[in-house]
C-alpha cells in the first residue's frame, strides 16, 4: 500500500527501537505482549528469536532491532512482542515482532505522511509506506508485509487460527 492510497484518518500504533520511533496500522497488529520466554530455534536467521506458546497456537518471534542492522534487542521493562498479521504469498501469518517500547496509537491524516525518501536503487526502503509527520519529528510507518522477505519467512508460518 502506497502512500496515495492512503486517503482517511488511519490508526498507527507507535513503538521505539533504540531512538526511533516506527508505526503501524493498527488494522495489521492483533496485540502487544509484555516479554516472555522465547524458546531458540536451531539453525535460523539471526532476526529470528525463536517462538512463544500463544494460547496453544506456536508464533515465530523476529527482532526487529536485528532485522533493520541495529544491535539485538535488550529485555527490559518495557521490551514488548507486538503480535502482528503479516502476508506471505497470498495467505495470512501471525508473527511477534520485538520492540524496544510501545508508544501510543495515534490518529494521522493523510496531509500528515509523506512517501518514503528516494535514496537510490541500491538501498532498500520499500518496507516504509511512509513517513509520518508528528510535531517536529518523523517517524517510520511500516508495511510489515514488505520488512521481511517471503524467502526470509518462509519457515516461520503459523496457521492463523480462522474465527467461527
Amino acid at each position: 500500500m502506497s502512500v496515495v492510497s492512503i486517503t482517511e484518518v488511519r490508526q498507527y500504533l507507535t513503538f521505539k527501537l533504540d531512538s526511533d520511533v516506527f508505526a503501524l496500522d493498527v488494522a495489521t497488529v492483533r496485540e502487544v505482549l509484555d516479554f516472555t520466554t522465547v524458546t531458540k530455534i536451531p539453525r535460523t536467521p539471526e532476526f529470528m528469536r525463536g517462538v512463544i506458546n500463544l494460547r496453544g497456537s506456536v508464533v515465530p518471534v523476529v527482532d526487529l532491532r536485528l532485522a533493520f542492522g541495529m544491535s539485538a534487542t535488550e529485555k527490559t521493562v518495557n521490551t514488548c512482542i507486538i503480535v502482528v498479521e503479516v502476508r506471505l504469498d497470498g495467505e495470512a501469518a501471525i508473527i511477534g515482532a520485538l520492540a524496544d517500547s510501545v508508544e501510543e496509537v495515534i490518529d494521522m491524516e493523510p496531509d500528515q505522511i509523506e512517501p518514503a525518501p528516494s535514496i537510490g536503487t541500491s538501498i532498500r526502503i520499500d518496507f516504509i509506506q511512509g513517513m509520518g509527520k508528528r510535531e517536529n519529528n518523523f517517524l517510520m510507518i511500516l508495511d510489515i508485509d514488505r520488512v521481511f522477505s517471503a524467502e526470509q519467512l518462509a519457515g516461520l508460518r503459523a496457521p492463523v487460527p480462522v474465527a467461527a
